[in-house]
């Protein structure tokens, strides 16, 4: 897992980076104006449907079938079914995208009620625009389904990458001759860059995606898709979430909402690499596990959670204790001014603190696919669903826009914390994740963490006016001597999760971890 998990992290470390640098050239361009927010409503709208119908329930219930049936019946099974399932997705993923332009209107008055008519007017446009781009990769998270489940890791990490990397491309000169409308263009393009690569390398695996008409007798695709239906119900009230916060957002000031997406894109980054890598690097496992004996599918789940929080908890330490040092690094400049790098920090830090309850919620979801638990995991969206209204309206009038991105983050611990226990229950014991000894360690290496930030910041205080090579310097120096020394806290500590990355690369190590 470990060994699968960490191949997953170095292709998505690419990407997220890359999708890093394309903020920082959006925010150069365009700061955090109303033409800005507009794009984000569409682009939000778009995204949406992606991870309610690709990366959502097309994944929880393809990957978990597909990996029962390479390994019970062999590739050739495999092929035919992804293959009816690519058929399926075309004609599902066509559907939504007509629909979506149909109703950009709509979509865009539920998403943005706050907006004056010629923001919404240009965020209708860009919707209607925006929606092939679901199309794209919807067969792109197919196709990663595919090779994730044949233990292909690397190509499906970097895919998103090159989807950036395109958009990067297009965006440093577009909005010269498009303005605004460049980013939509950036956008279709990556998708279809995205899905093209990962075409190629799945026929080179052996598996061809080209549609092949649906055997409705075919029992593994009947229990593909009697798991869809269930899933994309539970999905779709997850993509309330983010609904939620835009919808608030504006009607608070204007760049509320450009100032939440930065500081979201910025958490990706932590959240990706470790969380959604982990937990994709593990689907394929768990659905393999025997349904009669979950001991060792609790065996699994507690490594997987056990290991996402080790490089999950002092990320989080490190962003809210850092975050308007790695805004200020990151954004500040061209037309983004003081307020949206306060702004951004603030939300920032908010939504770090939602990292560990993120780790959970992403781990445990995974865990309750595998195993086939439509209604319960129902039941945890739901729970987030419920946690970020109360939780939203609670704060947004105290706390503005951080109150949203607070809000998110709560729900997410509240709903992580409800995936635990009804997979715990499920499986027939408690995960033995938060032992005594786990969590006193783990919250003496936090603390040494802390207290060398703090001395950091002391010995080297942070300026405004650092250039663009003095803040990466200090942000970057922060980041290894803080590395450092919760790398020697835990290895001193003698934590387990470092005998499995040894082990993961081939390092032969002496003695015994707890």
């Amino acid at each position: 897992m470990v060994r699968h998990a960490l191949t997953m992290m170095l292709g998505t470390l690419a990407s997220r980076v890359l999708g890093l640098v394309r903020e920082i050239v959006t925010a150069a361009w365009f700061g955090a104006s109303g033409a800005l927010d507009a794009f984000n409503v569409s682009f939000t709208l778009a995204n949406l449907a992606r991870q309610l119908l690709a990366e959502g329930a097309l994944s929880a219930s393809f990957v978990p079938v597909f990996s029962r049936t390479l390994a019970s019946k062999g590739r050739e099974s495999a092929a035919r079914l992804a293959r009816q399932a690519l058929s399926v997705l075309l004609a599902v993923t066509i559907v939504a995208v007509v629909a979506g332009v149909i109703l950009s209107p709509l979509l865009v008055k539920i998403m943005a009620p706050g907006f004056d008519p010629v923001k919404a007017e240009l965020a209708v446009s860009m919707t209607r625009w925006m929606f092939p781009f679901l199309l794209f990769v919807s067969l792109a998270a197919l196709a990663m389904g595919v090779l994730n489940s044949m233990g292909s890791f690397m190509i499906p990490a970097l895919a998103p990458a090159l989807s950036n990397l395109v958009y990067i491309v297009i965006v440093a000169f577009a909005p010269i001759f498009y303005g605004v409308w460049g980013l939509v263009v950036a956008v279709l393009a990556g998708g279809a860059c995205q899905f093209v690569l990962q075409w190629f390398w799945s026929a080179r695996k052996g598996v061809v995606l080209t549609p092949m008409r649906p055997d409705l007798d075919d029992p593994d695709l009947g229990r593909m898709l009697a798991l869809f239906l269930p899933y994309a119900a539970g999905l779709s009230l997850n993509q309330v979430n983010p609904v939620i916060s835009r919808m608030l957002a504006s009607f608070l000031e204007e760049g509320s909402i450009s100032v939440l997406n930065y500081a979201n894109r910025v958490i990706q980054l932590p959240l990706g690499i470790f969380v959604i890598a982990i937990s994709q690097a593990v689907l394929p496992q768990l659905s393999k596990c025997p349904t009669d004996d979950p001991s060792e599918f609790r065996g699994i789940m507690r490594d997987s959670l056990r290991f996402t929080l080790f490089v999950v908890f002092p990320a989080t330490l490190g962003l809210v204790m850092a975050s308007s040092e790695i805004v200020h690094l990151l954004f500040v400049r061209g037309a983004f001014g003081e307020w949206a790098w306060r702004g951004t920090a603030h939300s920032l830090s908010m939504y770090s603190l939602g990292l560990p309850g993120m780790a959970l919620s992403t781990v445990a979801m995974r865990g309750l696919y595998a195993r086939s638990m439509p209604r319960a995991a129902m039941i945890v969206t739901l729970t987030s669903v419920a946690g970020t209204l109360a939780f939203s309206l609670a704060l947004m009038r105290p706390m503005s826009f951080g109150g949203l991105a607070l809000a998110t983050s709560l729900a997410f611990t509240l709903s992580g914390w409800a995936g635990i226990r009804m997979l715990s229950s499920a499986t027939g014991g408690s995960f033995g994740v938060f032992s005594l000894s786990w969590s006193g360690r783990m919250l003496l290496s936090l603390s040494v963490t802390a207290v060398l930030v703090l001395l950091w910041r002391r010995v080297f205080p942070y300026s405004p006016a650092f250039a663009g090579g003095a803040r990466a310097a200090w942000v970057g120096g922060l980041f290894c001597f803080a590395a450092l020394g919760y790398s020697v806290a835990t290895v001193a500590l003698r934590f387990q999760e470092w005998r499995w990355l040894f082990a993961a690369a081939g390092v032969k190590r002496d003695g015994r971890d707890r």
